[in-house]
């Protein structure tokens, strides 16, 4: 480790990586390069609140022919505010992360690929840490693949 890391903190300015929250990356498609902005409100509230940090925001396209770019925040124009969002860049995601993000778009559509810490379980986090325990798997589970899974057994999420 650098000294320049170990006097930041941790890593890159991230902070003391003892102390930490566990860091997940949602990758989200927006159709037909339609941005409207909808959930960036909320995204501003889980930071505002502290349940989150962002670590990273880069958007990608992927065009008809195939290839992925990454778009600057200022090339959406007027339609969505994204400057609170300026410089959020840890340098943890690289080409091959966003190239990874594009095989899983569809051509003409773009995305927005988050990186961000978990802050509300950083002491949770901390204390299995402190008692030598280690995270070994973790996985989310998408809400349309619960409910295909709900409906293929007859069961409402509404029902008691």
């Amino acid at each position: 480790m650098s000294s320049e890391v170990e006097e930041s903190g941790g890593l890159g300015g991230i902070g003391d990586i003892d102390d930490m929250g566990p860091v997940d990356y949602v990758v989200i498609e927006f159709p037909g390069n339609r941005m409207t902005g909808k959930g960036l409100p909320m995204l501003v509230d889980l930071v505002d609140r502290g349940i989150i940090r962002i670590f990273d925001l880069v958007f990608v396209r992927k065009d008809l022919d195939g290839s992925v770019t990454a778009v600057e925040l200022n090339d959406f124009g007027g339609e969505v505010d994204l400057s609170v969002f300026e410089g959020a860049s840890s340098g943890l995601l690289d080409q091959s992360d966003i190239d990874d993000a594009g095989v899983a778009l569809e051509p003409g559509n773009s995305a927005g690929i988050i990186v961000y810490e978990n802050t509300w379980a950083a002491p949770f986090a901390r204390e299995l840490r402190r008692g030598g325990a280690q995270l070994v798997a973790a996985g989310r589970i998408p809400v349309q693949a619960l409910l295909a899974s709900l409906e293929a057994m007859d069961v409402r999420p509404d029902d008691e």
